[in-house]
């Protein structure tokens, strides 16, 4: 995601790898702002993980939580979105100008282990589906995977970058894809969409709250906020130039709406494959990620494990970067570093230090004799507790004229983001009820 765009030549190998990338800058992606990215990364290797147990586990049973979770999570990350262009600031920084600094320091903690935690088990998640696909050594692939991303961050500019990334994005089409490979059935999935036959357990509710975990996720409150802000690019944020709200705005309603049902969709894509698959086969476990992609195969055919396996990959070169990245800005705003994608790494070393520290913390966790999707799995519940007191934040900072202005989030979305917090505490809750 990159740092500078002087002298780029000076370093061996940057101007080419930054010229293929910037040759991107007009592909039909190009206008699509932060929303589709931060979608998109919301259905990295952990959210893919966990609908992939929901629906072995559920079969189609836990289809519904999928349209409940679009206006929640469009919502949430409507306000965040909003908080960064009318203010001019990360969520991070609004945090420690307008809270004590105890919210400030606990809300950042609770992030930077989480994303650790992410990083880790996504990236272990990569080198095993690499080596499932190519035969290569999963921690060699480990390897490649995690100093890749890591170089591509440092050397190449976040404006060049993000084209990249936008591509990526496309890899969530497998996952419809491999609808088409198996049979499904249509009526039966439109009533367990509506009415779904569960018992409101401790073991319900923890899927419940992986699921609202992966989908309404910390890091990407922090990830959009901060975005918003690279994208002006100079521009004064709204609360100083009210005259460009009203096309900012809609434009911002419009990326961020569409961005959540992309990843909103594709998740019900997940969950609705694993069900009519590894449901119907009598697997309702999933221990790694090699196993996922592996059960289809003899089930759905060569084609459909090679697009579950793909789509892995492609969404974890997303969301390994949005996870750092997010880290760095939360703390970098928290501790008054410079911060940003598009500054060099001399004028930022703090912000670019988390990125680094975050990703080779996660490279060394990693090797742990742990599963890698039960971590994916486990990394998704961490992330649905630790929103609850995020989101109370901000919807807080929204919902203030003395932060946003005339341009505070309207009721509806207020209200939304009201119940998405309600229904997440409630999940944690029940999660850790005996029995």
């Amino acid at each position: 995601m990159g740092i500078v765009d002087d002298n780029i030549s000076a370093v061996p190998g940057r101007g080419k790898l930054s010229s293929l990338l910037g040759g991107l800058k007009e592909h039909p992606l190009a206008r699509v702002g932060p929303g589709l990215i931060t979608g998109v990364a919301d259905d990295d290797p952990s959210g893919i993980a966990t609908y992939s147990q929901a629906g072995a586990q559920f079969g189609l049973n836990m289809l519904w939580t999928m349209p409940l979770c679009f206006p929640l999570m469009a919502a949430v990350q409507s306000m965040c979105g909003r908080i960064g262009r009318v203010t001019g600031k990360g969520l991070a920084a609004n945090i420690k100008a307008f809270f004590p600094p105890f919210v400030l320091k606990f809300v950042v903690v609770l992030l930077l282990i989480a994303n650790t935690l992410n990083i880790a088990a996504d990236i272990a998640a990569m080198g095993e589906v690499a080596e499932l696909v190519t035969g290569m050594n999963r921690h060699l692939a480990t390897l490649f995977f995690t100093f890749g991303t890591l170089v591509l961050q440092v050397l190449v500019p976040y404006h060049r970058y993000v084209n990249f990334l936008k591509w990526l994005t496309l890899s969530l089409l497998a996952y419809a894809a491999v609808l088409f490979t198996v049979h499904v059935p249509w009526s039966e999935v439109a009533l367990r969409t509506v009415w779904p036959r569960l018992s409101m357990n401790a073991e319900t509710a923890t899927v419940a709250v992986a699921i609202f975990g992966t989908t309404i996720s910390p890091y990407l409150f922090f990830w959009q906020a901060s975005e918003e802000v690279e994208e002006m690019k100079g521009d004064l944020p709204l609360i100083e130039d009210a005259a460009r709200s009203g096309t900012e705005l809609r434009r911002l309603r419009w990326d961020t709406w569409s961005g959540m049902f992309y990843s909103d969709a594709t998740s019900y894509f997940i969950i609705l494959a694993t069900a009519v698959t590894l449901n119907v086969a009598g697997i309702t476990n999933i221990e790694t990620a090699a196993q996922a992609a592996s059960a289809l195969q003899p089930l759905a055919g060569d084609f459909a494990f090679a697009l579950f396996a793909t789509g892995i990959l492609g969404v974890g070169l997303i969301g390994v970067p949005v996870l750092a990245g997010s880290a760095a800005y939360a703390l970098a705003e928290a501790m008054g570093w410079q911060e940003g994608l598009e500054l060099k790494a001399s004028d930022a070393r703090g912000f670019y230090g988390v990125i680094a520290v975050s990703i080779l913390a996660a490279l060394a966790i990693q090797y742990l004799p742990i599963s890698p999707m039960k971590a994916l799995f486990w990394s998704a519940v961490i992330n649905g507790i630790v929103a609850v007191p995020l989101m109370v934040v901000v919807i807080l900072l929204a919902s203030s004229r003395s932060v946003m202005g005339p341009f505070t989030s309207g009721w509806p979305i207020v209200i939304l983001g009201w119940v998405a917090t309600a229904l997440m505490a409630g999940a944690s809750i029940m999660m850790l009820l005996p029995g």
